[in-house]
C-alpha cells in the first residue's frame, strides 16, 4: 500500500507542496459544502414546509368542518386563494401512485418527508416540476388537489455560497501557487547550481529567498569555494612536484646515454617505468581540470575522431554501432582522456576492441568492448580503484600499467553526472566498458 502511495504522490519538491496546500483547501470545501447543504439546506426546507403544513391544517380543518360538499369546495377554494395555494376540491385528475421527483433534487427528498410526516394519509407528492409541488389529500368530501409555487418550501438561489466558496477558494489556491512558486524558485536554482557543480560545471548563482534558503545557498557557495581552492592547490602541487621529478628523471637519462647500451637498458626501463607512472599520477589528479570549461558537443564526430586517432597509433579499434543524435554538455578535453584509457586498456589486453555509441534521451553512453581475458565479477570495482592492477585477470604480455586508466575514467564520468560501469562483452568474450555522461 505504501508504495503503491509513493507511486502516485509527485516526487517533485514544488509538486508535494502544491499537494500539501490543495488538499486542505478541498477538503474544507468539501466539509462546509456537506454540512451547508445537510445540515443548513435541509434544515432551512424541512422548516418551510413544516409552516405550509399548518396552512394545508387549516384548509383540510375547515373542509371537514363543512357542512356538505359545496360548502367544503367554497371554503377549500376561498382559503387557497388567501394562502396563495391552488385548491380542488374534488381532484380534478386522479391521484398519483407513488412519490414522483429528479433523482438529484435533494430538498424535494426533504419536502416529501417532511408532508408525509405531518399528514401520512396524504397521496402521492409530484416535485418533478422543480418550479412546482403538487399532492392529493383525501378528505370526508373527495380526494382534493393542492398545489403551490415550489420556493415557499424551498430555500431560493442556494447554489450562490457554493458558487462564492468555490471561487474565492479558486483565486486563493491561485494567489498560493504564485506565493509558493516564488518561495521555491531559490530551492530549484540552488538545486540546479548544486547539480551543475556536481558534474564539473560552474554555474552563477546568488543565494535568494527565505532566511533558511538563503543559509543552505551561503552554505553552498562556501562548500564550493573551499572545494575549488582545495583542486587548484592539489594541482599546483602535483605541476611542482612533476617539475621536481622530470628534473632528475632527465639526468638520469643523460646518465644512463653515456653507458653501455647493454647495462644500460635494465636502468633505462626502470627510468620510463618511473616516467610513466609520474605521468599517469598526473593525469589522475589532473582528472577533473577545472580550468576546462565544459562546452556543447556533438558526441558522434568526437567519438570518431577519438576512434581515429587511436587507430593512427596502431591499436586495433574500430567504431562498432552508433545510436541515436544529439548534443551533449561535456569537457572535451577529459572525455577524450577518459575514452583514450578505456581504448589503450581494451587494445593491451586484447587482440581487438570495439567502440559503440548510443545517445539517449537523458544520458550518453560509450561503450568500449574487446576480445581480452576480462575481469572477474567480484572484482570489477576493484579495478576502479586508483593504483590497482588485477595482474592475475588481465594480460600482462601486452604491457604493464599504472593501474589508473579506469580510475581516472571512472572519476571524469561521475564529474558529469554519470558512471562507468562494467561487465562482460556477448560479442567480443572479454570486457565491457560503458562510460555513461549526463546531458
Amino acid at each position: 500500500m505504501s508504495a503503491l502511495i509513493k507511486r502516485i504522490l509527485p516526487r517533485g519538491l514544488y509538486g508535494r507542496a502544491a499537494l500539501i496546500l490543495v488538499v486542505p483547501i478541498v477538503t474544507l470545501q468539501l466539509v462546509v459544502s456537506l454540512a451547508f447543504l445537510q445540515r443548513h439546506f435541509e434544515g432551512v426546507t424541512r422548516q418551510m414546509t413544516r409552516n405550509i403544513a399548518y396552512e394545508i391544517s387549516l384548509i383540510a380543518r375547515e373542509v371537514a368542518a363543512s357542512a356538505d360538499a359545496v360548502a367544503a369546495a367554497a371554503a377549500a377554494g376561498r382559503l387557497g386563494g388567501e394562502l396563495a395555494m391552488e385548491v380542488a376540491l374534488p381532484a380534478g385528475r386522479d391521484a398519483p401512485a407513488g412519490d414522483s421527483r429528479v433523482f438529484y433534487d435533494l430538498s424535494g427528498r426533504v419536502v416529501i418527508a417532511t408532508l408525509r410526516e405531518a399528514f401520512p394519509a396524504i397521496g402521492g407528492i409530484d416535485v418533478f416540476d422543480l418550479r412546482r409541488v403538487e399532492f392529493t389529500l383525501p378528505t370526508a368530501f373527495g380526494t382534493m388537489e393542492i398545489g403551490f409555487d415550489r420556493s415557499r418550501v424551498s430555500a431560493s438561489n442556494p447554489h450562490q455560497l457554493l458558487v462564492l466558496m468555490v471561487f474565492t477558494g479558486l483565486l486563493m489556491t491561485l494567489i498560493a501557487f504564485l506565493f509558493l512558486r516564488n518561495q521555491l524558485r531559490p530551492i530549484r536554482r540552488l538545486a540546479r547550481a548544486a547539480e551543475a557543480f556536481g558534474k564539473g560545471r560552474v554555474v552563477a548563482y546568488k543565494p535568494s529567498g527565505a532566511t533558511e534558503v538563503r543559509s543552505a545557498g551561503n552554505a553552498f557557495l562556501d562548500m564550493r569555494a573551499r572545494i575549488e581552492r582545495q583542486i587548484e592547490q592539489r594541482t599546483l602541487l602535483l605541476s611542482g612536484v612533476s617539475h621536481d621529478l622530470r628534473t632528475p628523471l632527465t639526468r638520469l637519462k643523460l646518465g644512463l646515454a653515456m653507458l653501455d647500451e647493454e647495462d644500460a637498458a635494465p636502468m633505462m626501463r626502470d627510468v620510463d617505468d618511473m616516467q610513466r607512472l609520474l605521468d599517469g599520477f598526473l593525469a589522475f589528479v589532473r582528472g577533473d581540470a577545472t580550468e576546462e570549461v565544459a562546452e556543447k558537443c556533438d558526441p558522434l564526430p568526437f567519438v570518431r575522431s577519438v576512434v581515429e586517432d587511436a587507430r593512427r597509433t596502431g591499436q586495433a579499434v574500430t567504431l562498432h554501432a552508433v545510436e541515436g543524435a544529439g548534443v551533449v554538455l561535456m569537457r572535451r578535453g577529459a572525455v577524450r582522456r577518459a575514452l583514450e584509457n578505456l581504448i589503450g586498456n581494451a587494445t593491451r589486453y586484447g587482440t581487438r576492441a570495439e567502440v559503440s555509441l548510443a545517445i539517449l534521451e537523458r544520458a550518453v553512453r560509450i561503450t568500449v568492448e574487446d576480445d581480452g581475458p576480462g575481469i572477474p565479477r567480484d572484482r570489477r570495482e576493484e579495478a576502479m580503484r586508483p593504483f590497482t592492477r588485477l595482474d592475475d585477470a588481465r594480460n600482462q604480455n601486452r604491457g604493464t600499467g599504472t593501474g589508473l586508466g579506469l580510475a581516472i575514467a571512472a572519476d571524469i564520468a561521475r564529474s558529469h553526472g554519470g558512471t562507468l560501469r562494467l561487465g562482460d562483452s556477448a560479442r567480443l568474450g572479454g570486457l565491457k566498458a560503458e562510460l555513461v555522461l549526463a546531458r
